[in-house]
């Protein structure tokens, strides 16, 4: 009887051997492959195919990275007088401001409230040559694709997702976002209240990086929604939910002084700093003036939606969004909800949160003494929200922006040197300290089970 070999099934020694090496090169590929599959993308199952473009370098790479978040707007209502042109014959360039650098670039492009499919023939990203500047930097332009075409036409209702593009997106950057309509498509889906100026030329410019076509200066977002970034730095994203306080009405234009533009500096700073205990995110601004939490404005689909309509949209499906500030409730107050129906609301919200694995960070419900429509019957339930809020049966964490803010010696009211003056809004200097306000180490930790 013929004795086989140890370790084998009756194979030779050499050849087990040669075996066993092909094994696992075999597996050592397949590894490989896998882990750049994976590091690809963006983690959220929303990955965009590679866009083509102008110049040869626009391609999306194959490299590591998170997608986040580096701006965002909410879309808010049809633009007054443009239910029927819309935008035709004219190119759009929105500037908007970056909070996180990035390697690649994606936007989303939002027909809400069309009433008609919108058509785009072309549209381009490119940095900013200068503060509120038209014009691009040199060797930034870049051709955007969606679905591997230059053209895209959006339905009434939706939005689409441009390809990813190669371009090298700084952090703190102006960004210019351009598209052009050939045809009438309207009404034209906006943010009117964007503290920011951005421009308008006639024809198609839309790859032009002179600024001298666009002529027309406007204090208005259209189209666009969102600005994605593929991060090295950031790994994740928070979105600032609220109303006009979140909005900024009351921030100097084109300086970028709302509260989330302080919190995503101040919160840059500490992770350049080396601060371990801080997370590395990026900061969306995702505040509509006038907003509550319970009630939207007119019209189909309603403009200026209640918070508990469009949390999905404008938080949920941001890029690896992990914590959300909320910052609702006064106008509710303002419109005599009671307090026990607006904590229904925001505890709605965080339920929403949660089932998605997000932190909710909760503001208190900030002073309007001195405003025509205050009351004391108002005020009352102010003060039972701010109550329930501060007992942490609300959110994960509190933010206490009305102690921050509230005039010590007349606590109905803010601070003097915190008000822009009309007793609802902060100014520039009260935005600072609420984001100062913010602890920096509350965006860091799991979702509780049950609040």
């Amino acid at each position: 009887m013929t004795k086989r070999p140890a370790g084998g099934v009756g194979v030779p020694p050499t050849k087990q051997r040669a075996l066993l090496s092909a094994i696992i090169t075999l597996i050592v590929v397949l590894s490989v492959g896998i882990y750049v599959g994976v590091s690809a993308g963006d983690g959220s199952g929303g990955d965009s195919p590679a866009g083509g473009g102008s110049g040869g370098n626009s391609a999306a790479p194959a490299s590591t990275g998170t997608w986040v978040g580096a701006w965002s707007a909410a879309p808010v209502g049809g633009e007054p007088g443009t239910g029927a042109a819309g935008m035709a014959g004219r190119s759009v360039r929105n500037v908007v401001h970056t909070s996180a650098a990035g390697t690649s670039a994606r936007i989303t492009l939002s027909n809400l409230y069309g009433r008609s499919p919108l058509t785009l023939t072309h549209a381009s990203i490119a940095l900013a040559a200068g503060h509120n500047s038209s014009a691009a930097a040199p060797g930034t332009m870049r051709r955007l694709t969606f679905g591997g075409a230059t053209s895209v036409t959006v339905p009434a209702g939706q939005q689409v997702l441009s390809d990813a593009v190669r371009l090298q997106v700084p952090q703190g950057a102006d960004v210019l976002v351009t598209t052009y309509a050939p045809a009438g498509s309207g009404p034209v889906t906006f943010h009117p209240y964007a503290r920011q100026t951005s421009y308008l030329a006639d024809g198609d410019r839309v790859e032009n990086p002179s600024g001298a076509p666009y002529t027309q200066r406007t204090s208005v977002w259209r189209y666009l929604t969102a600005l994605d970034v593929l991060s090295r730095d950031a790994t994740g994203t928070v979105v600032a939910f609220g109303d006009s306080i979140t909005d900024g009405s009351t921030s100097t234009q084109s300086a970028n002084r709302r509260w989330p533009d302080a919190f995503s500096r101040r919160l840059s700073a500490a992770v350049a700093a080396g601060r371990k205990d801080v997370p590395r995110y990026s900061v969306v601004n995702e505040g509509i003036s006038g907003n509550q939490i319970l009630t939207s404005q007119a019209g189909r689909p309603a403009e200026n939606q209640d918070g508990l309509t469009r949390f999905a949209r404008d938080v949920l499906d941001r890029p690896n969004v992990k914590v959300v500030i909320v910052d609702l409730g006064v106008n509710d107050t303002l419109h005599d909800a009671d307090s026990d129906a607006i904590l229904a609301g925001l505890r709605a919200l965080v339920r929403q949160a949660h089932a998605h694995g997000v932190k909710v960070v909760g503001a208190t419900l900030m002073p309007f003494g001195g405003y025509p429509r205050y009351t004391a019957a108002r005020e009352a339930v102010r003060q039972r929200v701010n109550a329930a809020i501060r007992s942490g049966t609300v959110y994960d964490a509190v933010v206490d922006f009305d102690k921050a803010l509230r005039d010590p010696y007349a606590p109905r009211r803010y601070a003097p040197e915190y008000d822009s003056g009309d007793h609802l809004h902060p100014g520039d200097r009260g935005y600072r300290e609420m984001a100062d306000t913010i602890g920096l180490t509350d965006l860091k930790g799991a979702v509780p089970a049950r609040l």
